[in-house]
């Protein structure tokens, strides 16, 4: 149980919570990172901390984890408190003097707040299946591939028509001994660039497409998968010779208390004025992906921008009697 003051409250230690520490710290404002996972990082470091990202500027490509690193080391200078493995669950007072409380009992004074909190309290949309938690137990099922070596040799089923499943189908070249993907269609909801390269492995037999086809059954002893059973949209079915499932049909996105703070939602995500990132509630901002306005776009890179917008608006609830007046890092570089 801790208690702590603060400048600004970020809720939510994803790659946006974690940069929006660093543009208030270049602002002098102090901060506290608040998050329902034991770890920094959120869905880069549960879900993908091996997957490639390649919109990072400056990095033709970086893995979830690397980045995760690599934005732990930037914020380092400003000694931000981090409350992880709890989550908020109070929230009173008004712009300038909040009090926080979390699951664990800790309280946090702040003049601001951001709401960085991704997909909320996420987790994975799970197939309708028997059976399916004695696979999951095994890790025969599983949602996330924290590292690719654990499926080095496997037969691997995936599933889903997404990213995800492409990309994944993609990074395990070389590693897993055999690749399937389902999906209910031949069209993928993926990068182009992604689908061209799924194509060309499929042409050249190193990845079986099973279109159009679903999940149907899951079969094997004491939790050690065999096969997976797909069925066709007339009904037909047959096996896929399977030691790991990876479904990949998306996460359910839960906000918790957070949803109760009147905060303007809008189908799950928490609107705001995008030139100042301000919800409805005066005094809490939100970026990343939590997020929404018009023209919105779900990547990484606008997350960061949306920390600098937000860190900008907040210096004058943290500072109402100082003009802030504009400097670029190169010129008065990190504060001690």
């Amino acid at each position: 149980m801790e208690r702590i003051l603060a400048d600004v409250a970020i809720i939510g230690a994803g790659p946006a919570g974690m940069f929006a520490v660093f543009e208030c710290g270049m602002l002098k404002m102090s901060c506290v990172l608040i998050d329902a996972l034991d770890d920094l990082g959120g869905q880069c470091a549960a879900l993908y901390p091996e997957k490639p990202i390649y919109d990072i500027p400056a990095h033709p490509a970086i893995e979830g984890g690397a980045l995760v690193a690599k934005l732990e080391e930037q914020i380092a200078p400003f000694n931000c408190a981090k409350l992880l493995g709890r989550q908020v669950t109070g929230l009173s007072g008004e712009s300038g003097a909040f009090t926080l409380t979390t699951s664990t009992g800790d309280e946090i004074k702040a003049k601001a707040i951001i709401v960085a909190a991704g997909a909320g309290a996420f987790g994975p949309n799970r197939p309708p299946m028997d059976g399916l938690a004695a696979y999951e137990a095994t890790g025969a099922v599983r949602y996330y591939v924290k590292k690719r070596e654990d499926l080095r040799g496997k037969r691997v089923v995936i599933a889903g028509g997404g990213d995800s499943a492409v990309d994944w189908a993609l990074a395990l070249q070389g590693i897993a001994a055999s690749i399937a993907v389902v999906h209910r269609r031949p069209k993928f909801r993926a990068a182009p660039e992604s689908t061209s390269q799924l194509d060309a492995l499929t042409a050249s037999g190193k990845v079986e497409m099973v279109v159009p086809y679903q999940l149907h059954a899951l079969h094997g002893t004491g939790g050690a998968l065999e096969s997976v059973e797909v069925a066709d949209l007339d009904g037909g079915t047959k096996h896929l010779p399977a030691d790991v499932l990876l479904p990949f049909f998306g996460l359910a996105m839960e906000l918790g208390p957070i949803a109760d703070w009147g905060l303007g939602l809008d189908k799950s995500h928490v609107a705001v004025t995008p030139s100042t990132m301000q919800t409805s509630l005066p005094g809490v901002f939100a970026v990343g992906d939590i997020c929404t306005y018009p023209g919105k776009l779900k990547l990484i890179l606008q997350g960061f921008a949306e920390g600098a917008v937000a860190a900008h608006a907040i210096y004058a609830i943290v500072n109402p009697d100082k003009a802030l007046h504009f400097e670029y890092s190169t010129t008065k570089g990190v504060p001690g």
